[in-house]
C-alpha cells in the first residue's frame, strides 16, 4: 500500500478549520467514494497550529496518475498544500468496529467519534 499526505497552513488563507468542515459536510466527502484504488481517505486538522489536511491510503497498484475528483480544498484554500508526501505503508491494521461515516464533521458539536 501507498499513503498520501497533504497538509496545509492556513495562515495566508481566508478559510479556516470551521469553514472547511463545512464544506466536508456540505459537498467534499461524496466525490471520493468511488475512487478506484483507494481504499481510505480521512481528513485532519489541528487547531493549535492552524493545519488542515487529509491522508489517503493506496492499493499497491493504484494508478495515482489516474483523474481524481477536483480538488476542491486548494481552490478554496487559495493555494496548494504547505506538504504533500507519497510513501510506502509498513504495516496496517483496524480494529473491529462499526463501519460508516466517522469524524467532528458528522457529529453534532463537534463531539469526537
Amino acid at each position: 500500500m501507498k499513503a498520501t499526505i497533504s497538509w496545509w497552513d492556513l495562515t495566508r488563507s481566508d478559510q479556516t478549520i470551521d469553514s472547511l468542515r463545512d464544506y466536508l459536510r456540505d459537498e467534499g466527502v461524496e466525490p471520493w467514494t468511488e475512487v478506484r484504488g483507494m481504499r481510505l481517505k480521512f481528513w485532519i486538522s489541528d487547531r493549535a497550529t492552524n493545519r488542515w489536511g487529509a491522508v489517503m491510503l493506496w492499493d499497491t497498484d493504484a494508478d495515482l496518475t489516474a483523474p481524481m475528483p477536483p480538488n476542491r480544498a486548494t481552490e478554496l484554500i487559495g493555494y496548494p498544500p504547505t506538504v504533500r508526501m507519497l510513501s510506502d505503508v509498513e504495516a496496517c491494521v483496524e480494529n473491529a468496529r462499526e463501519t460508516g461515516a466517522g469524524g467532528l464533521v458528522f457529529h453534532a458539536f463537534g463531539t469526537p467519534s
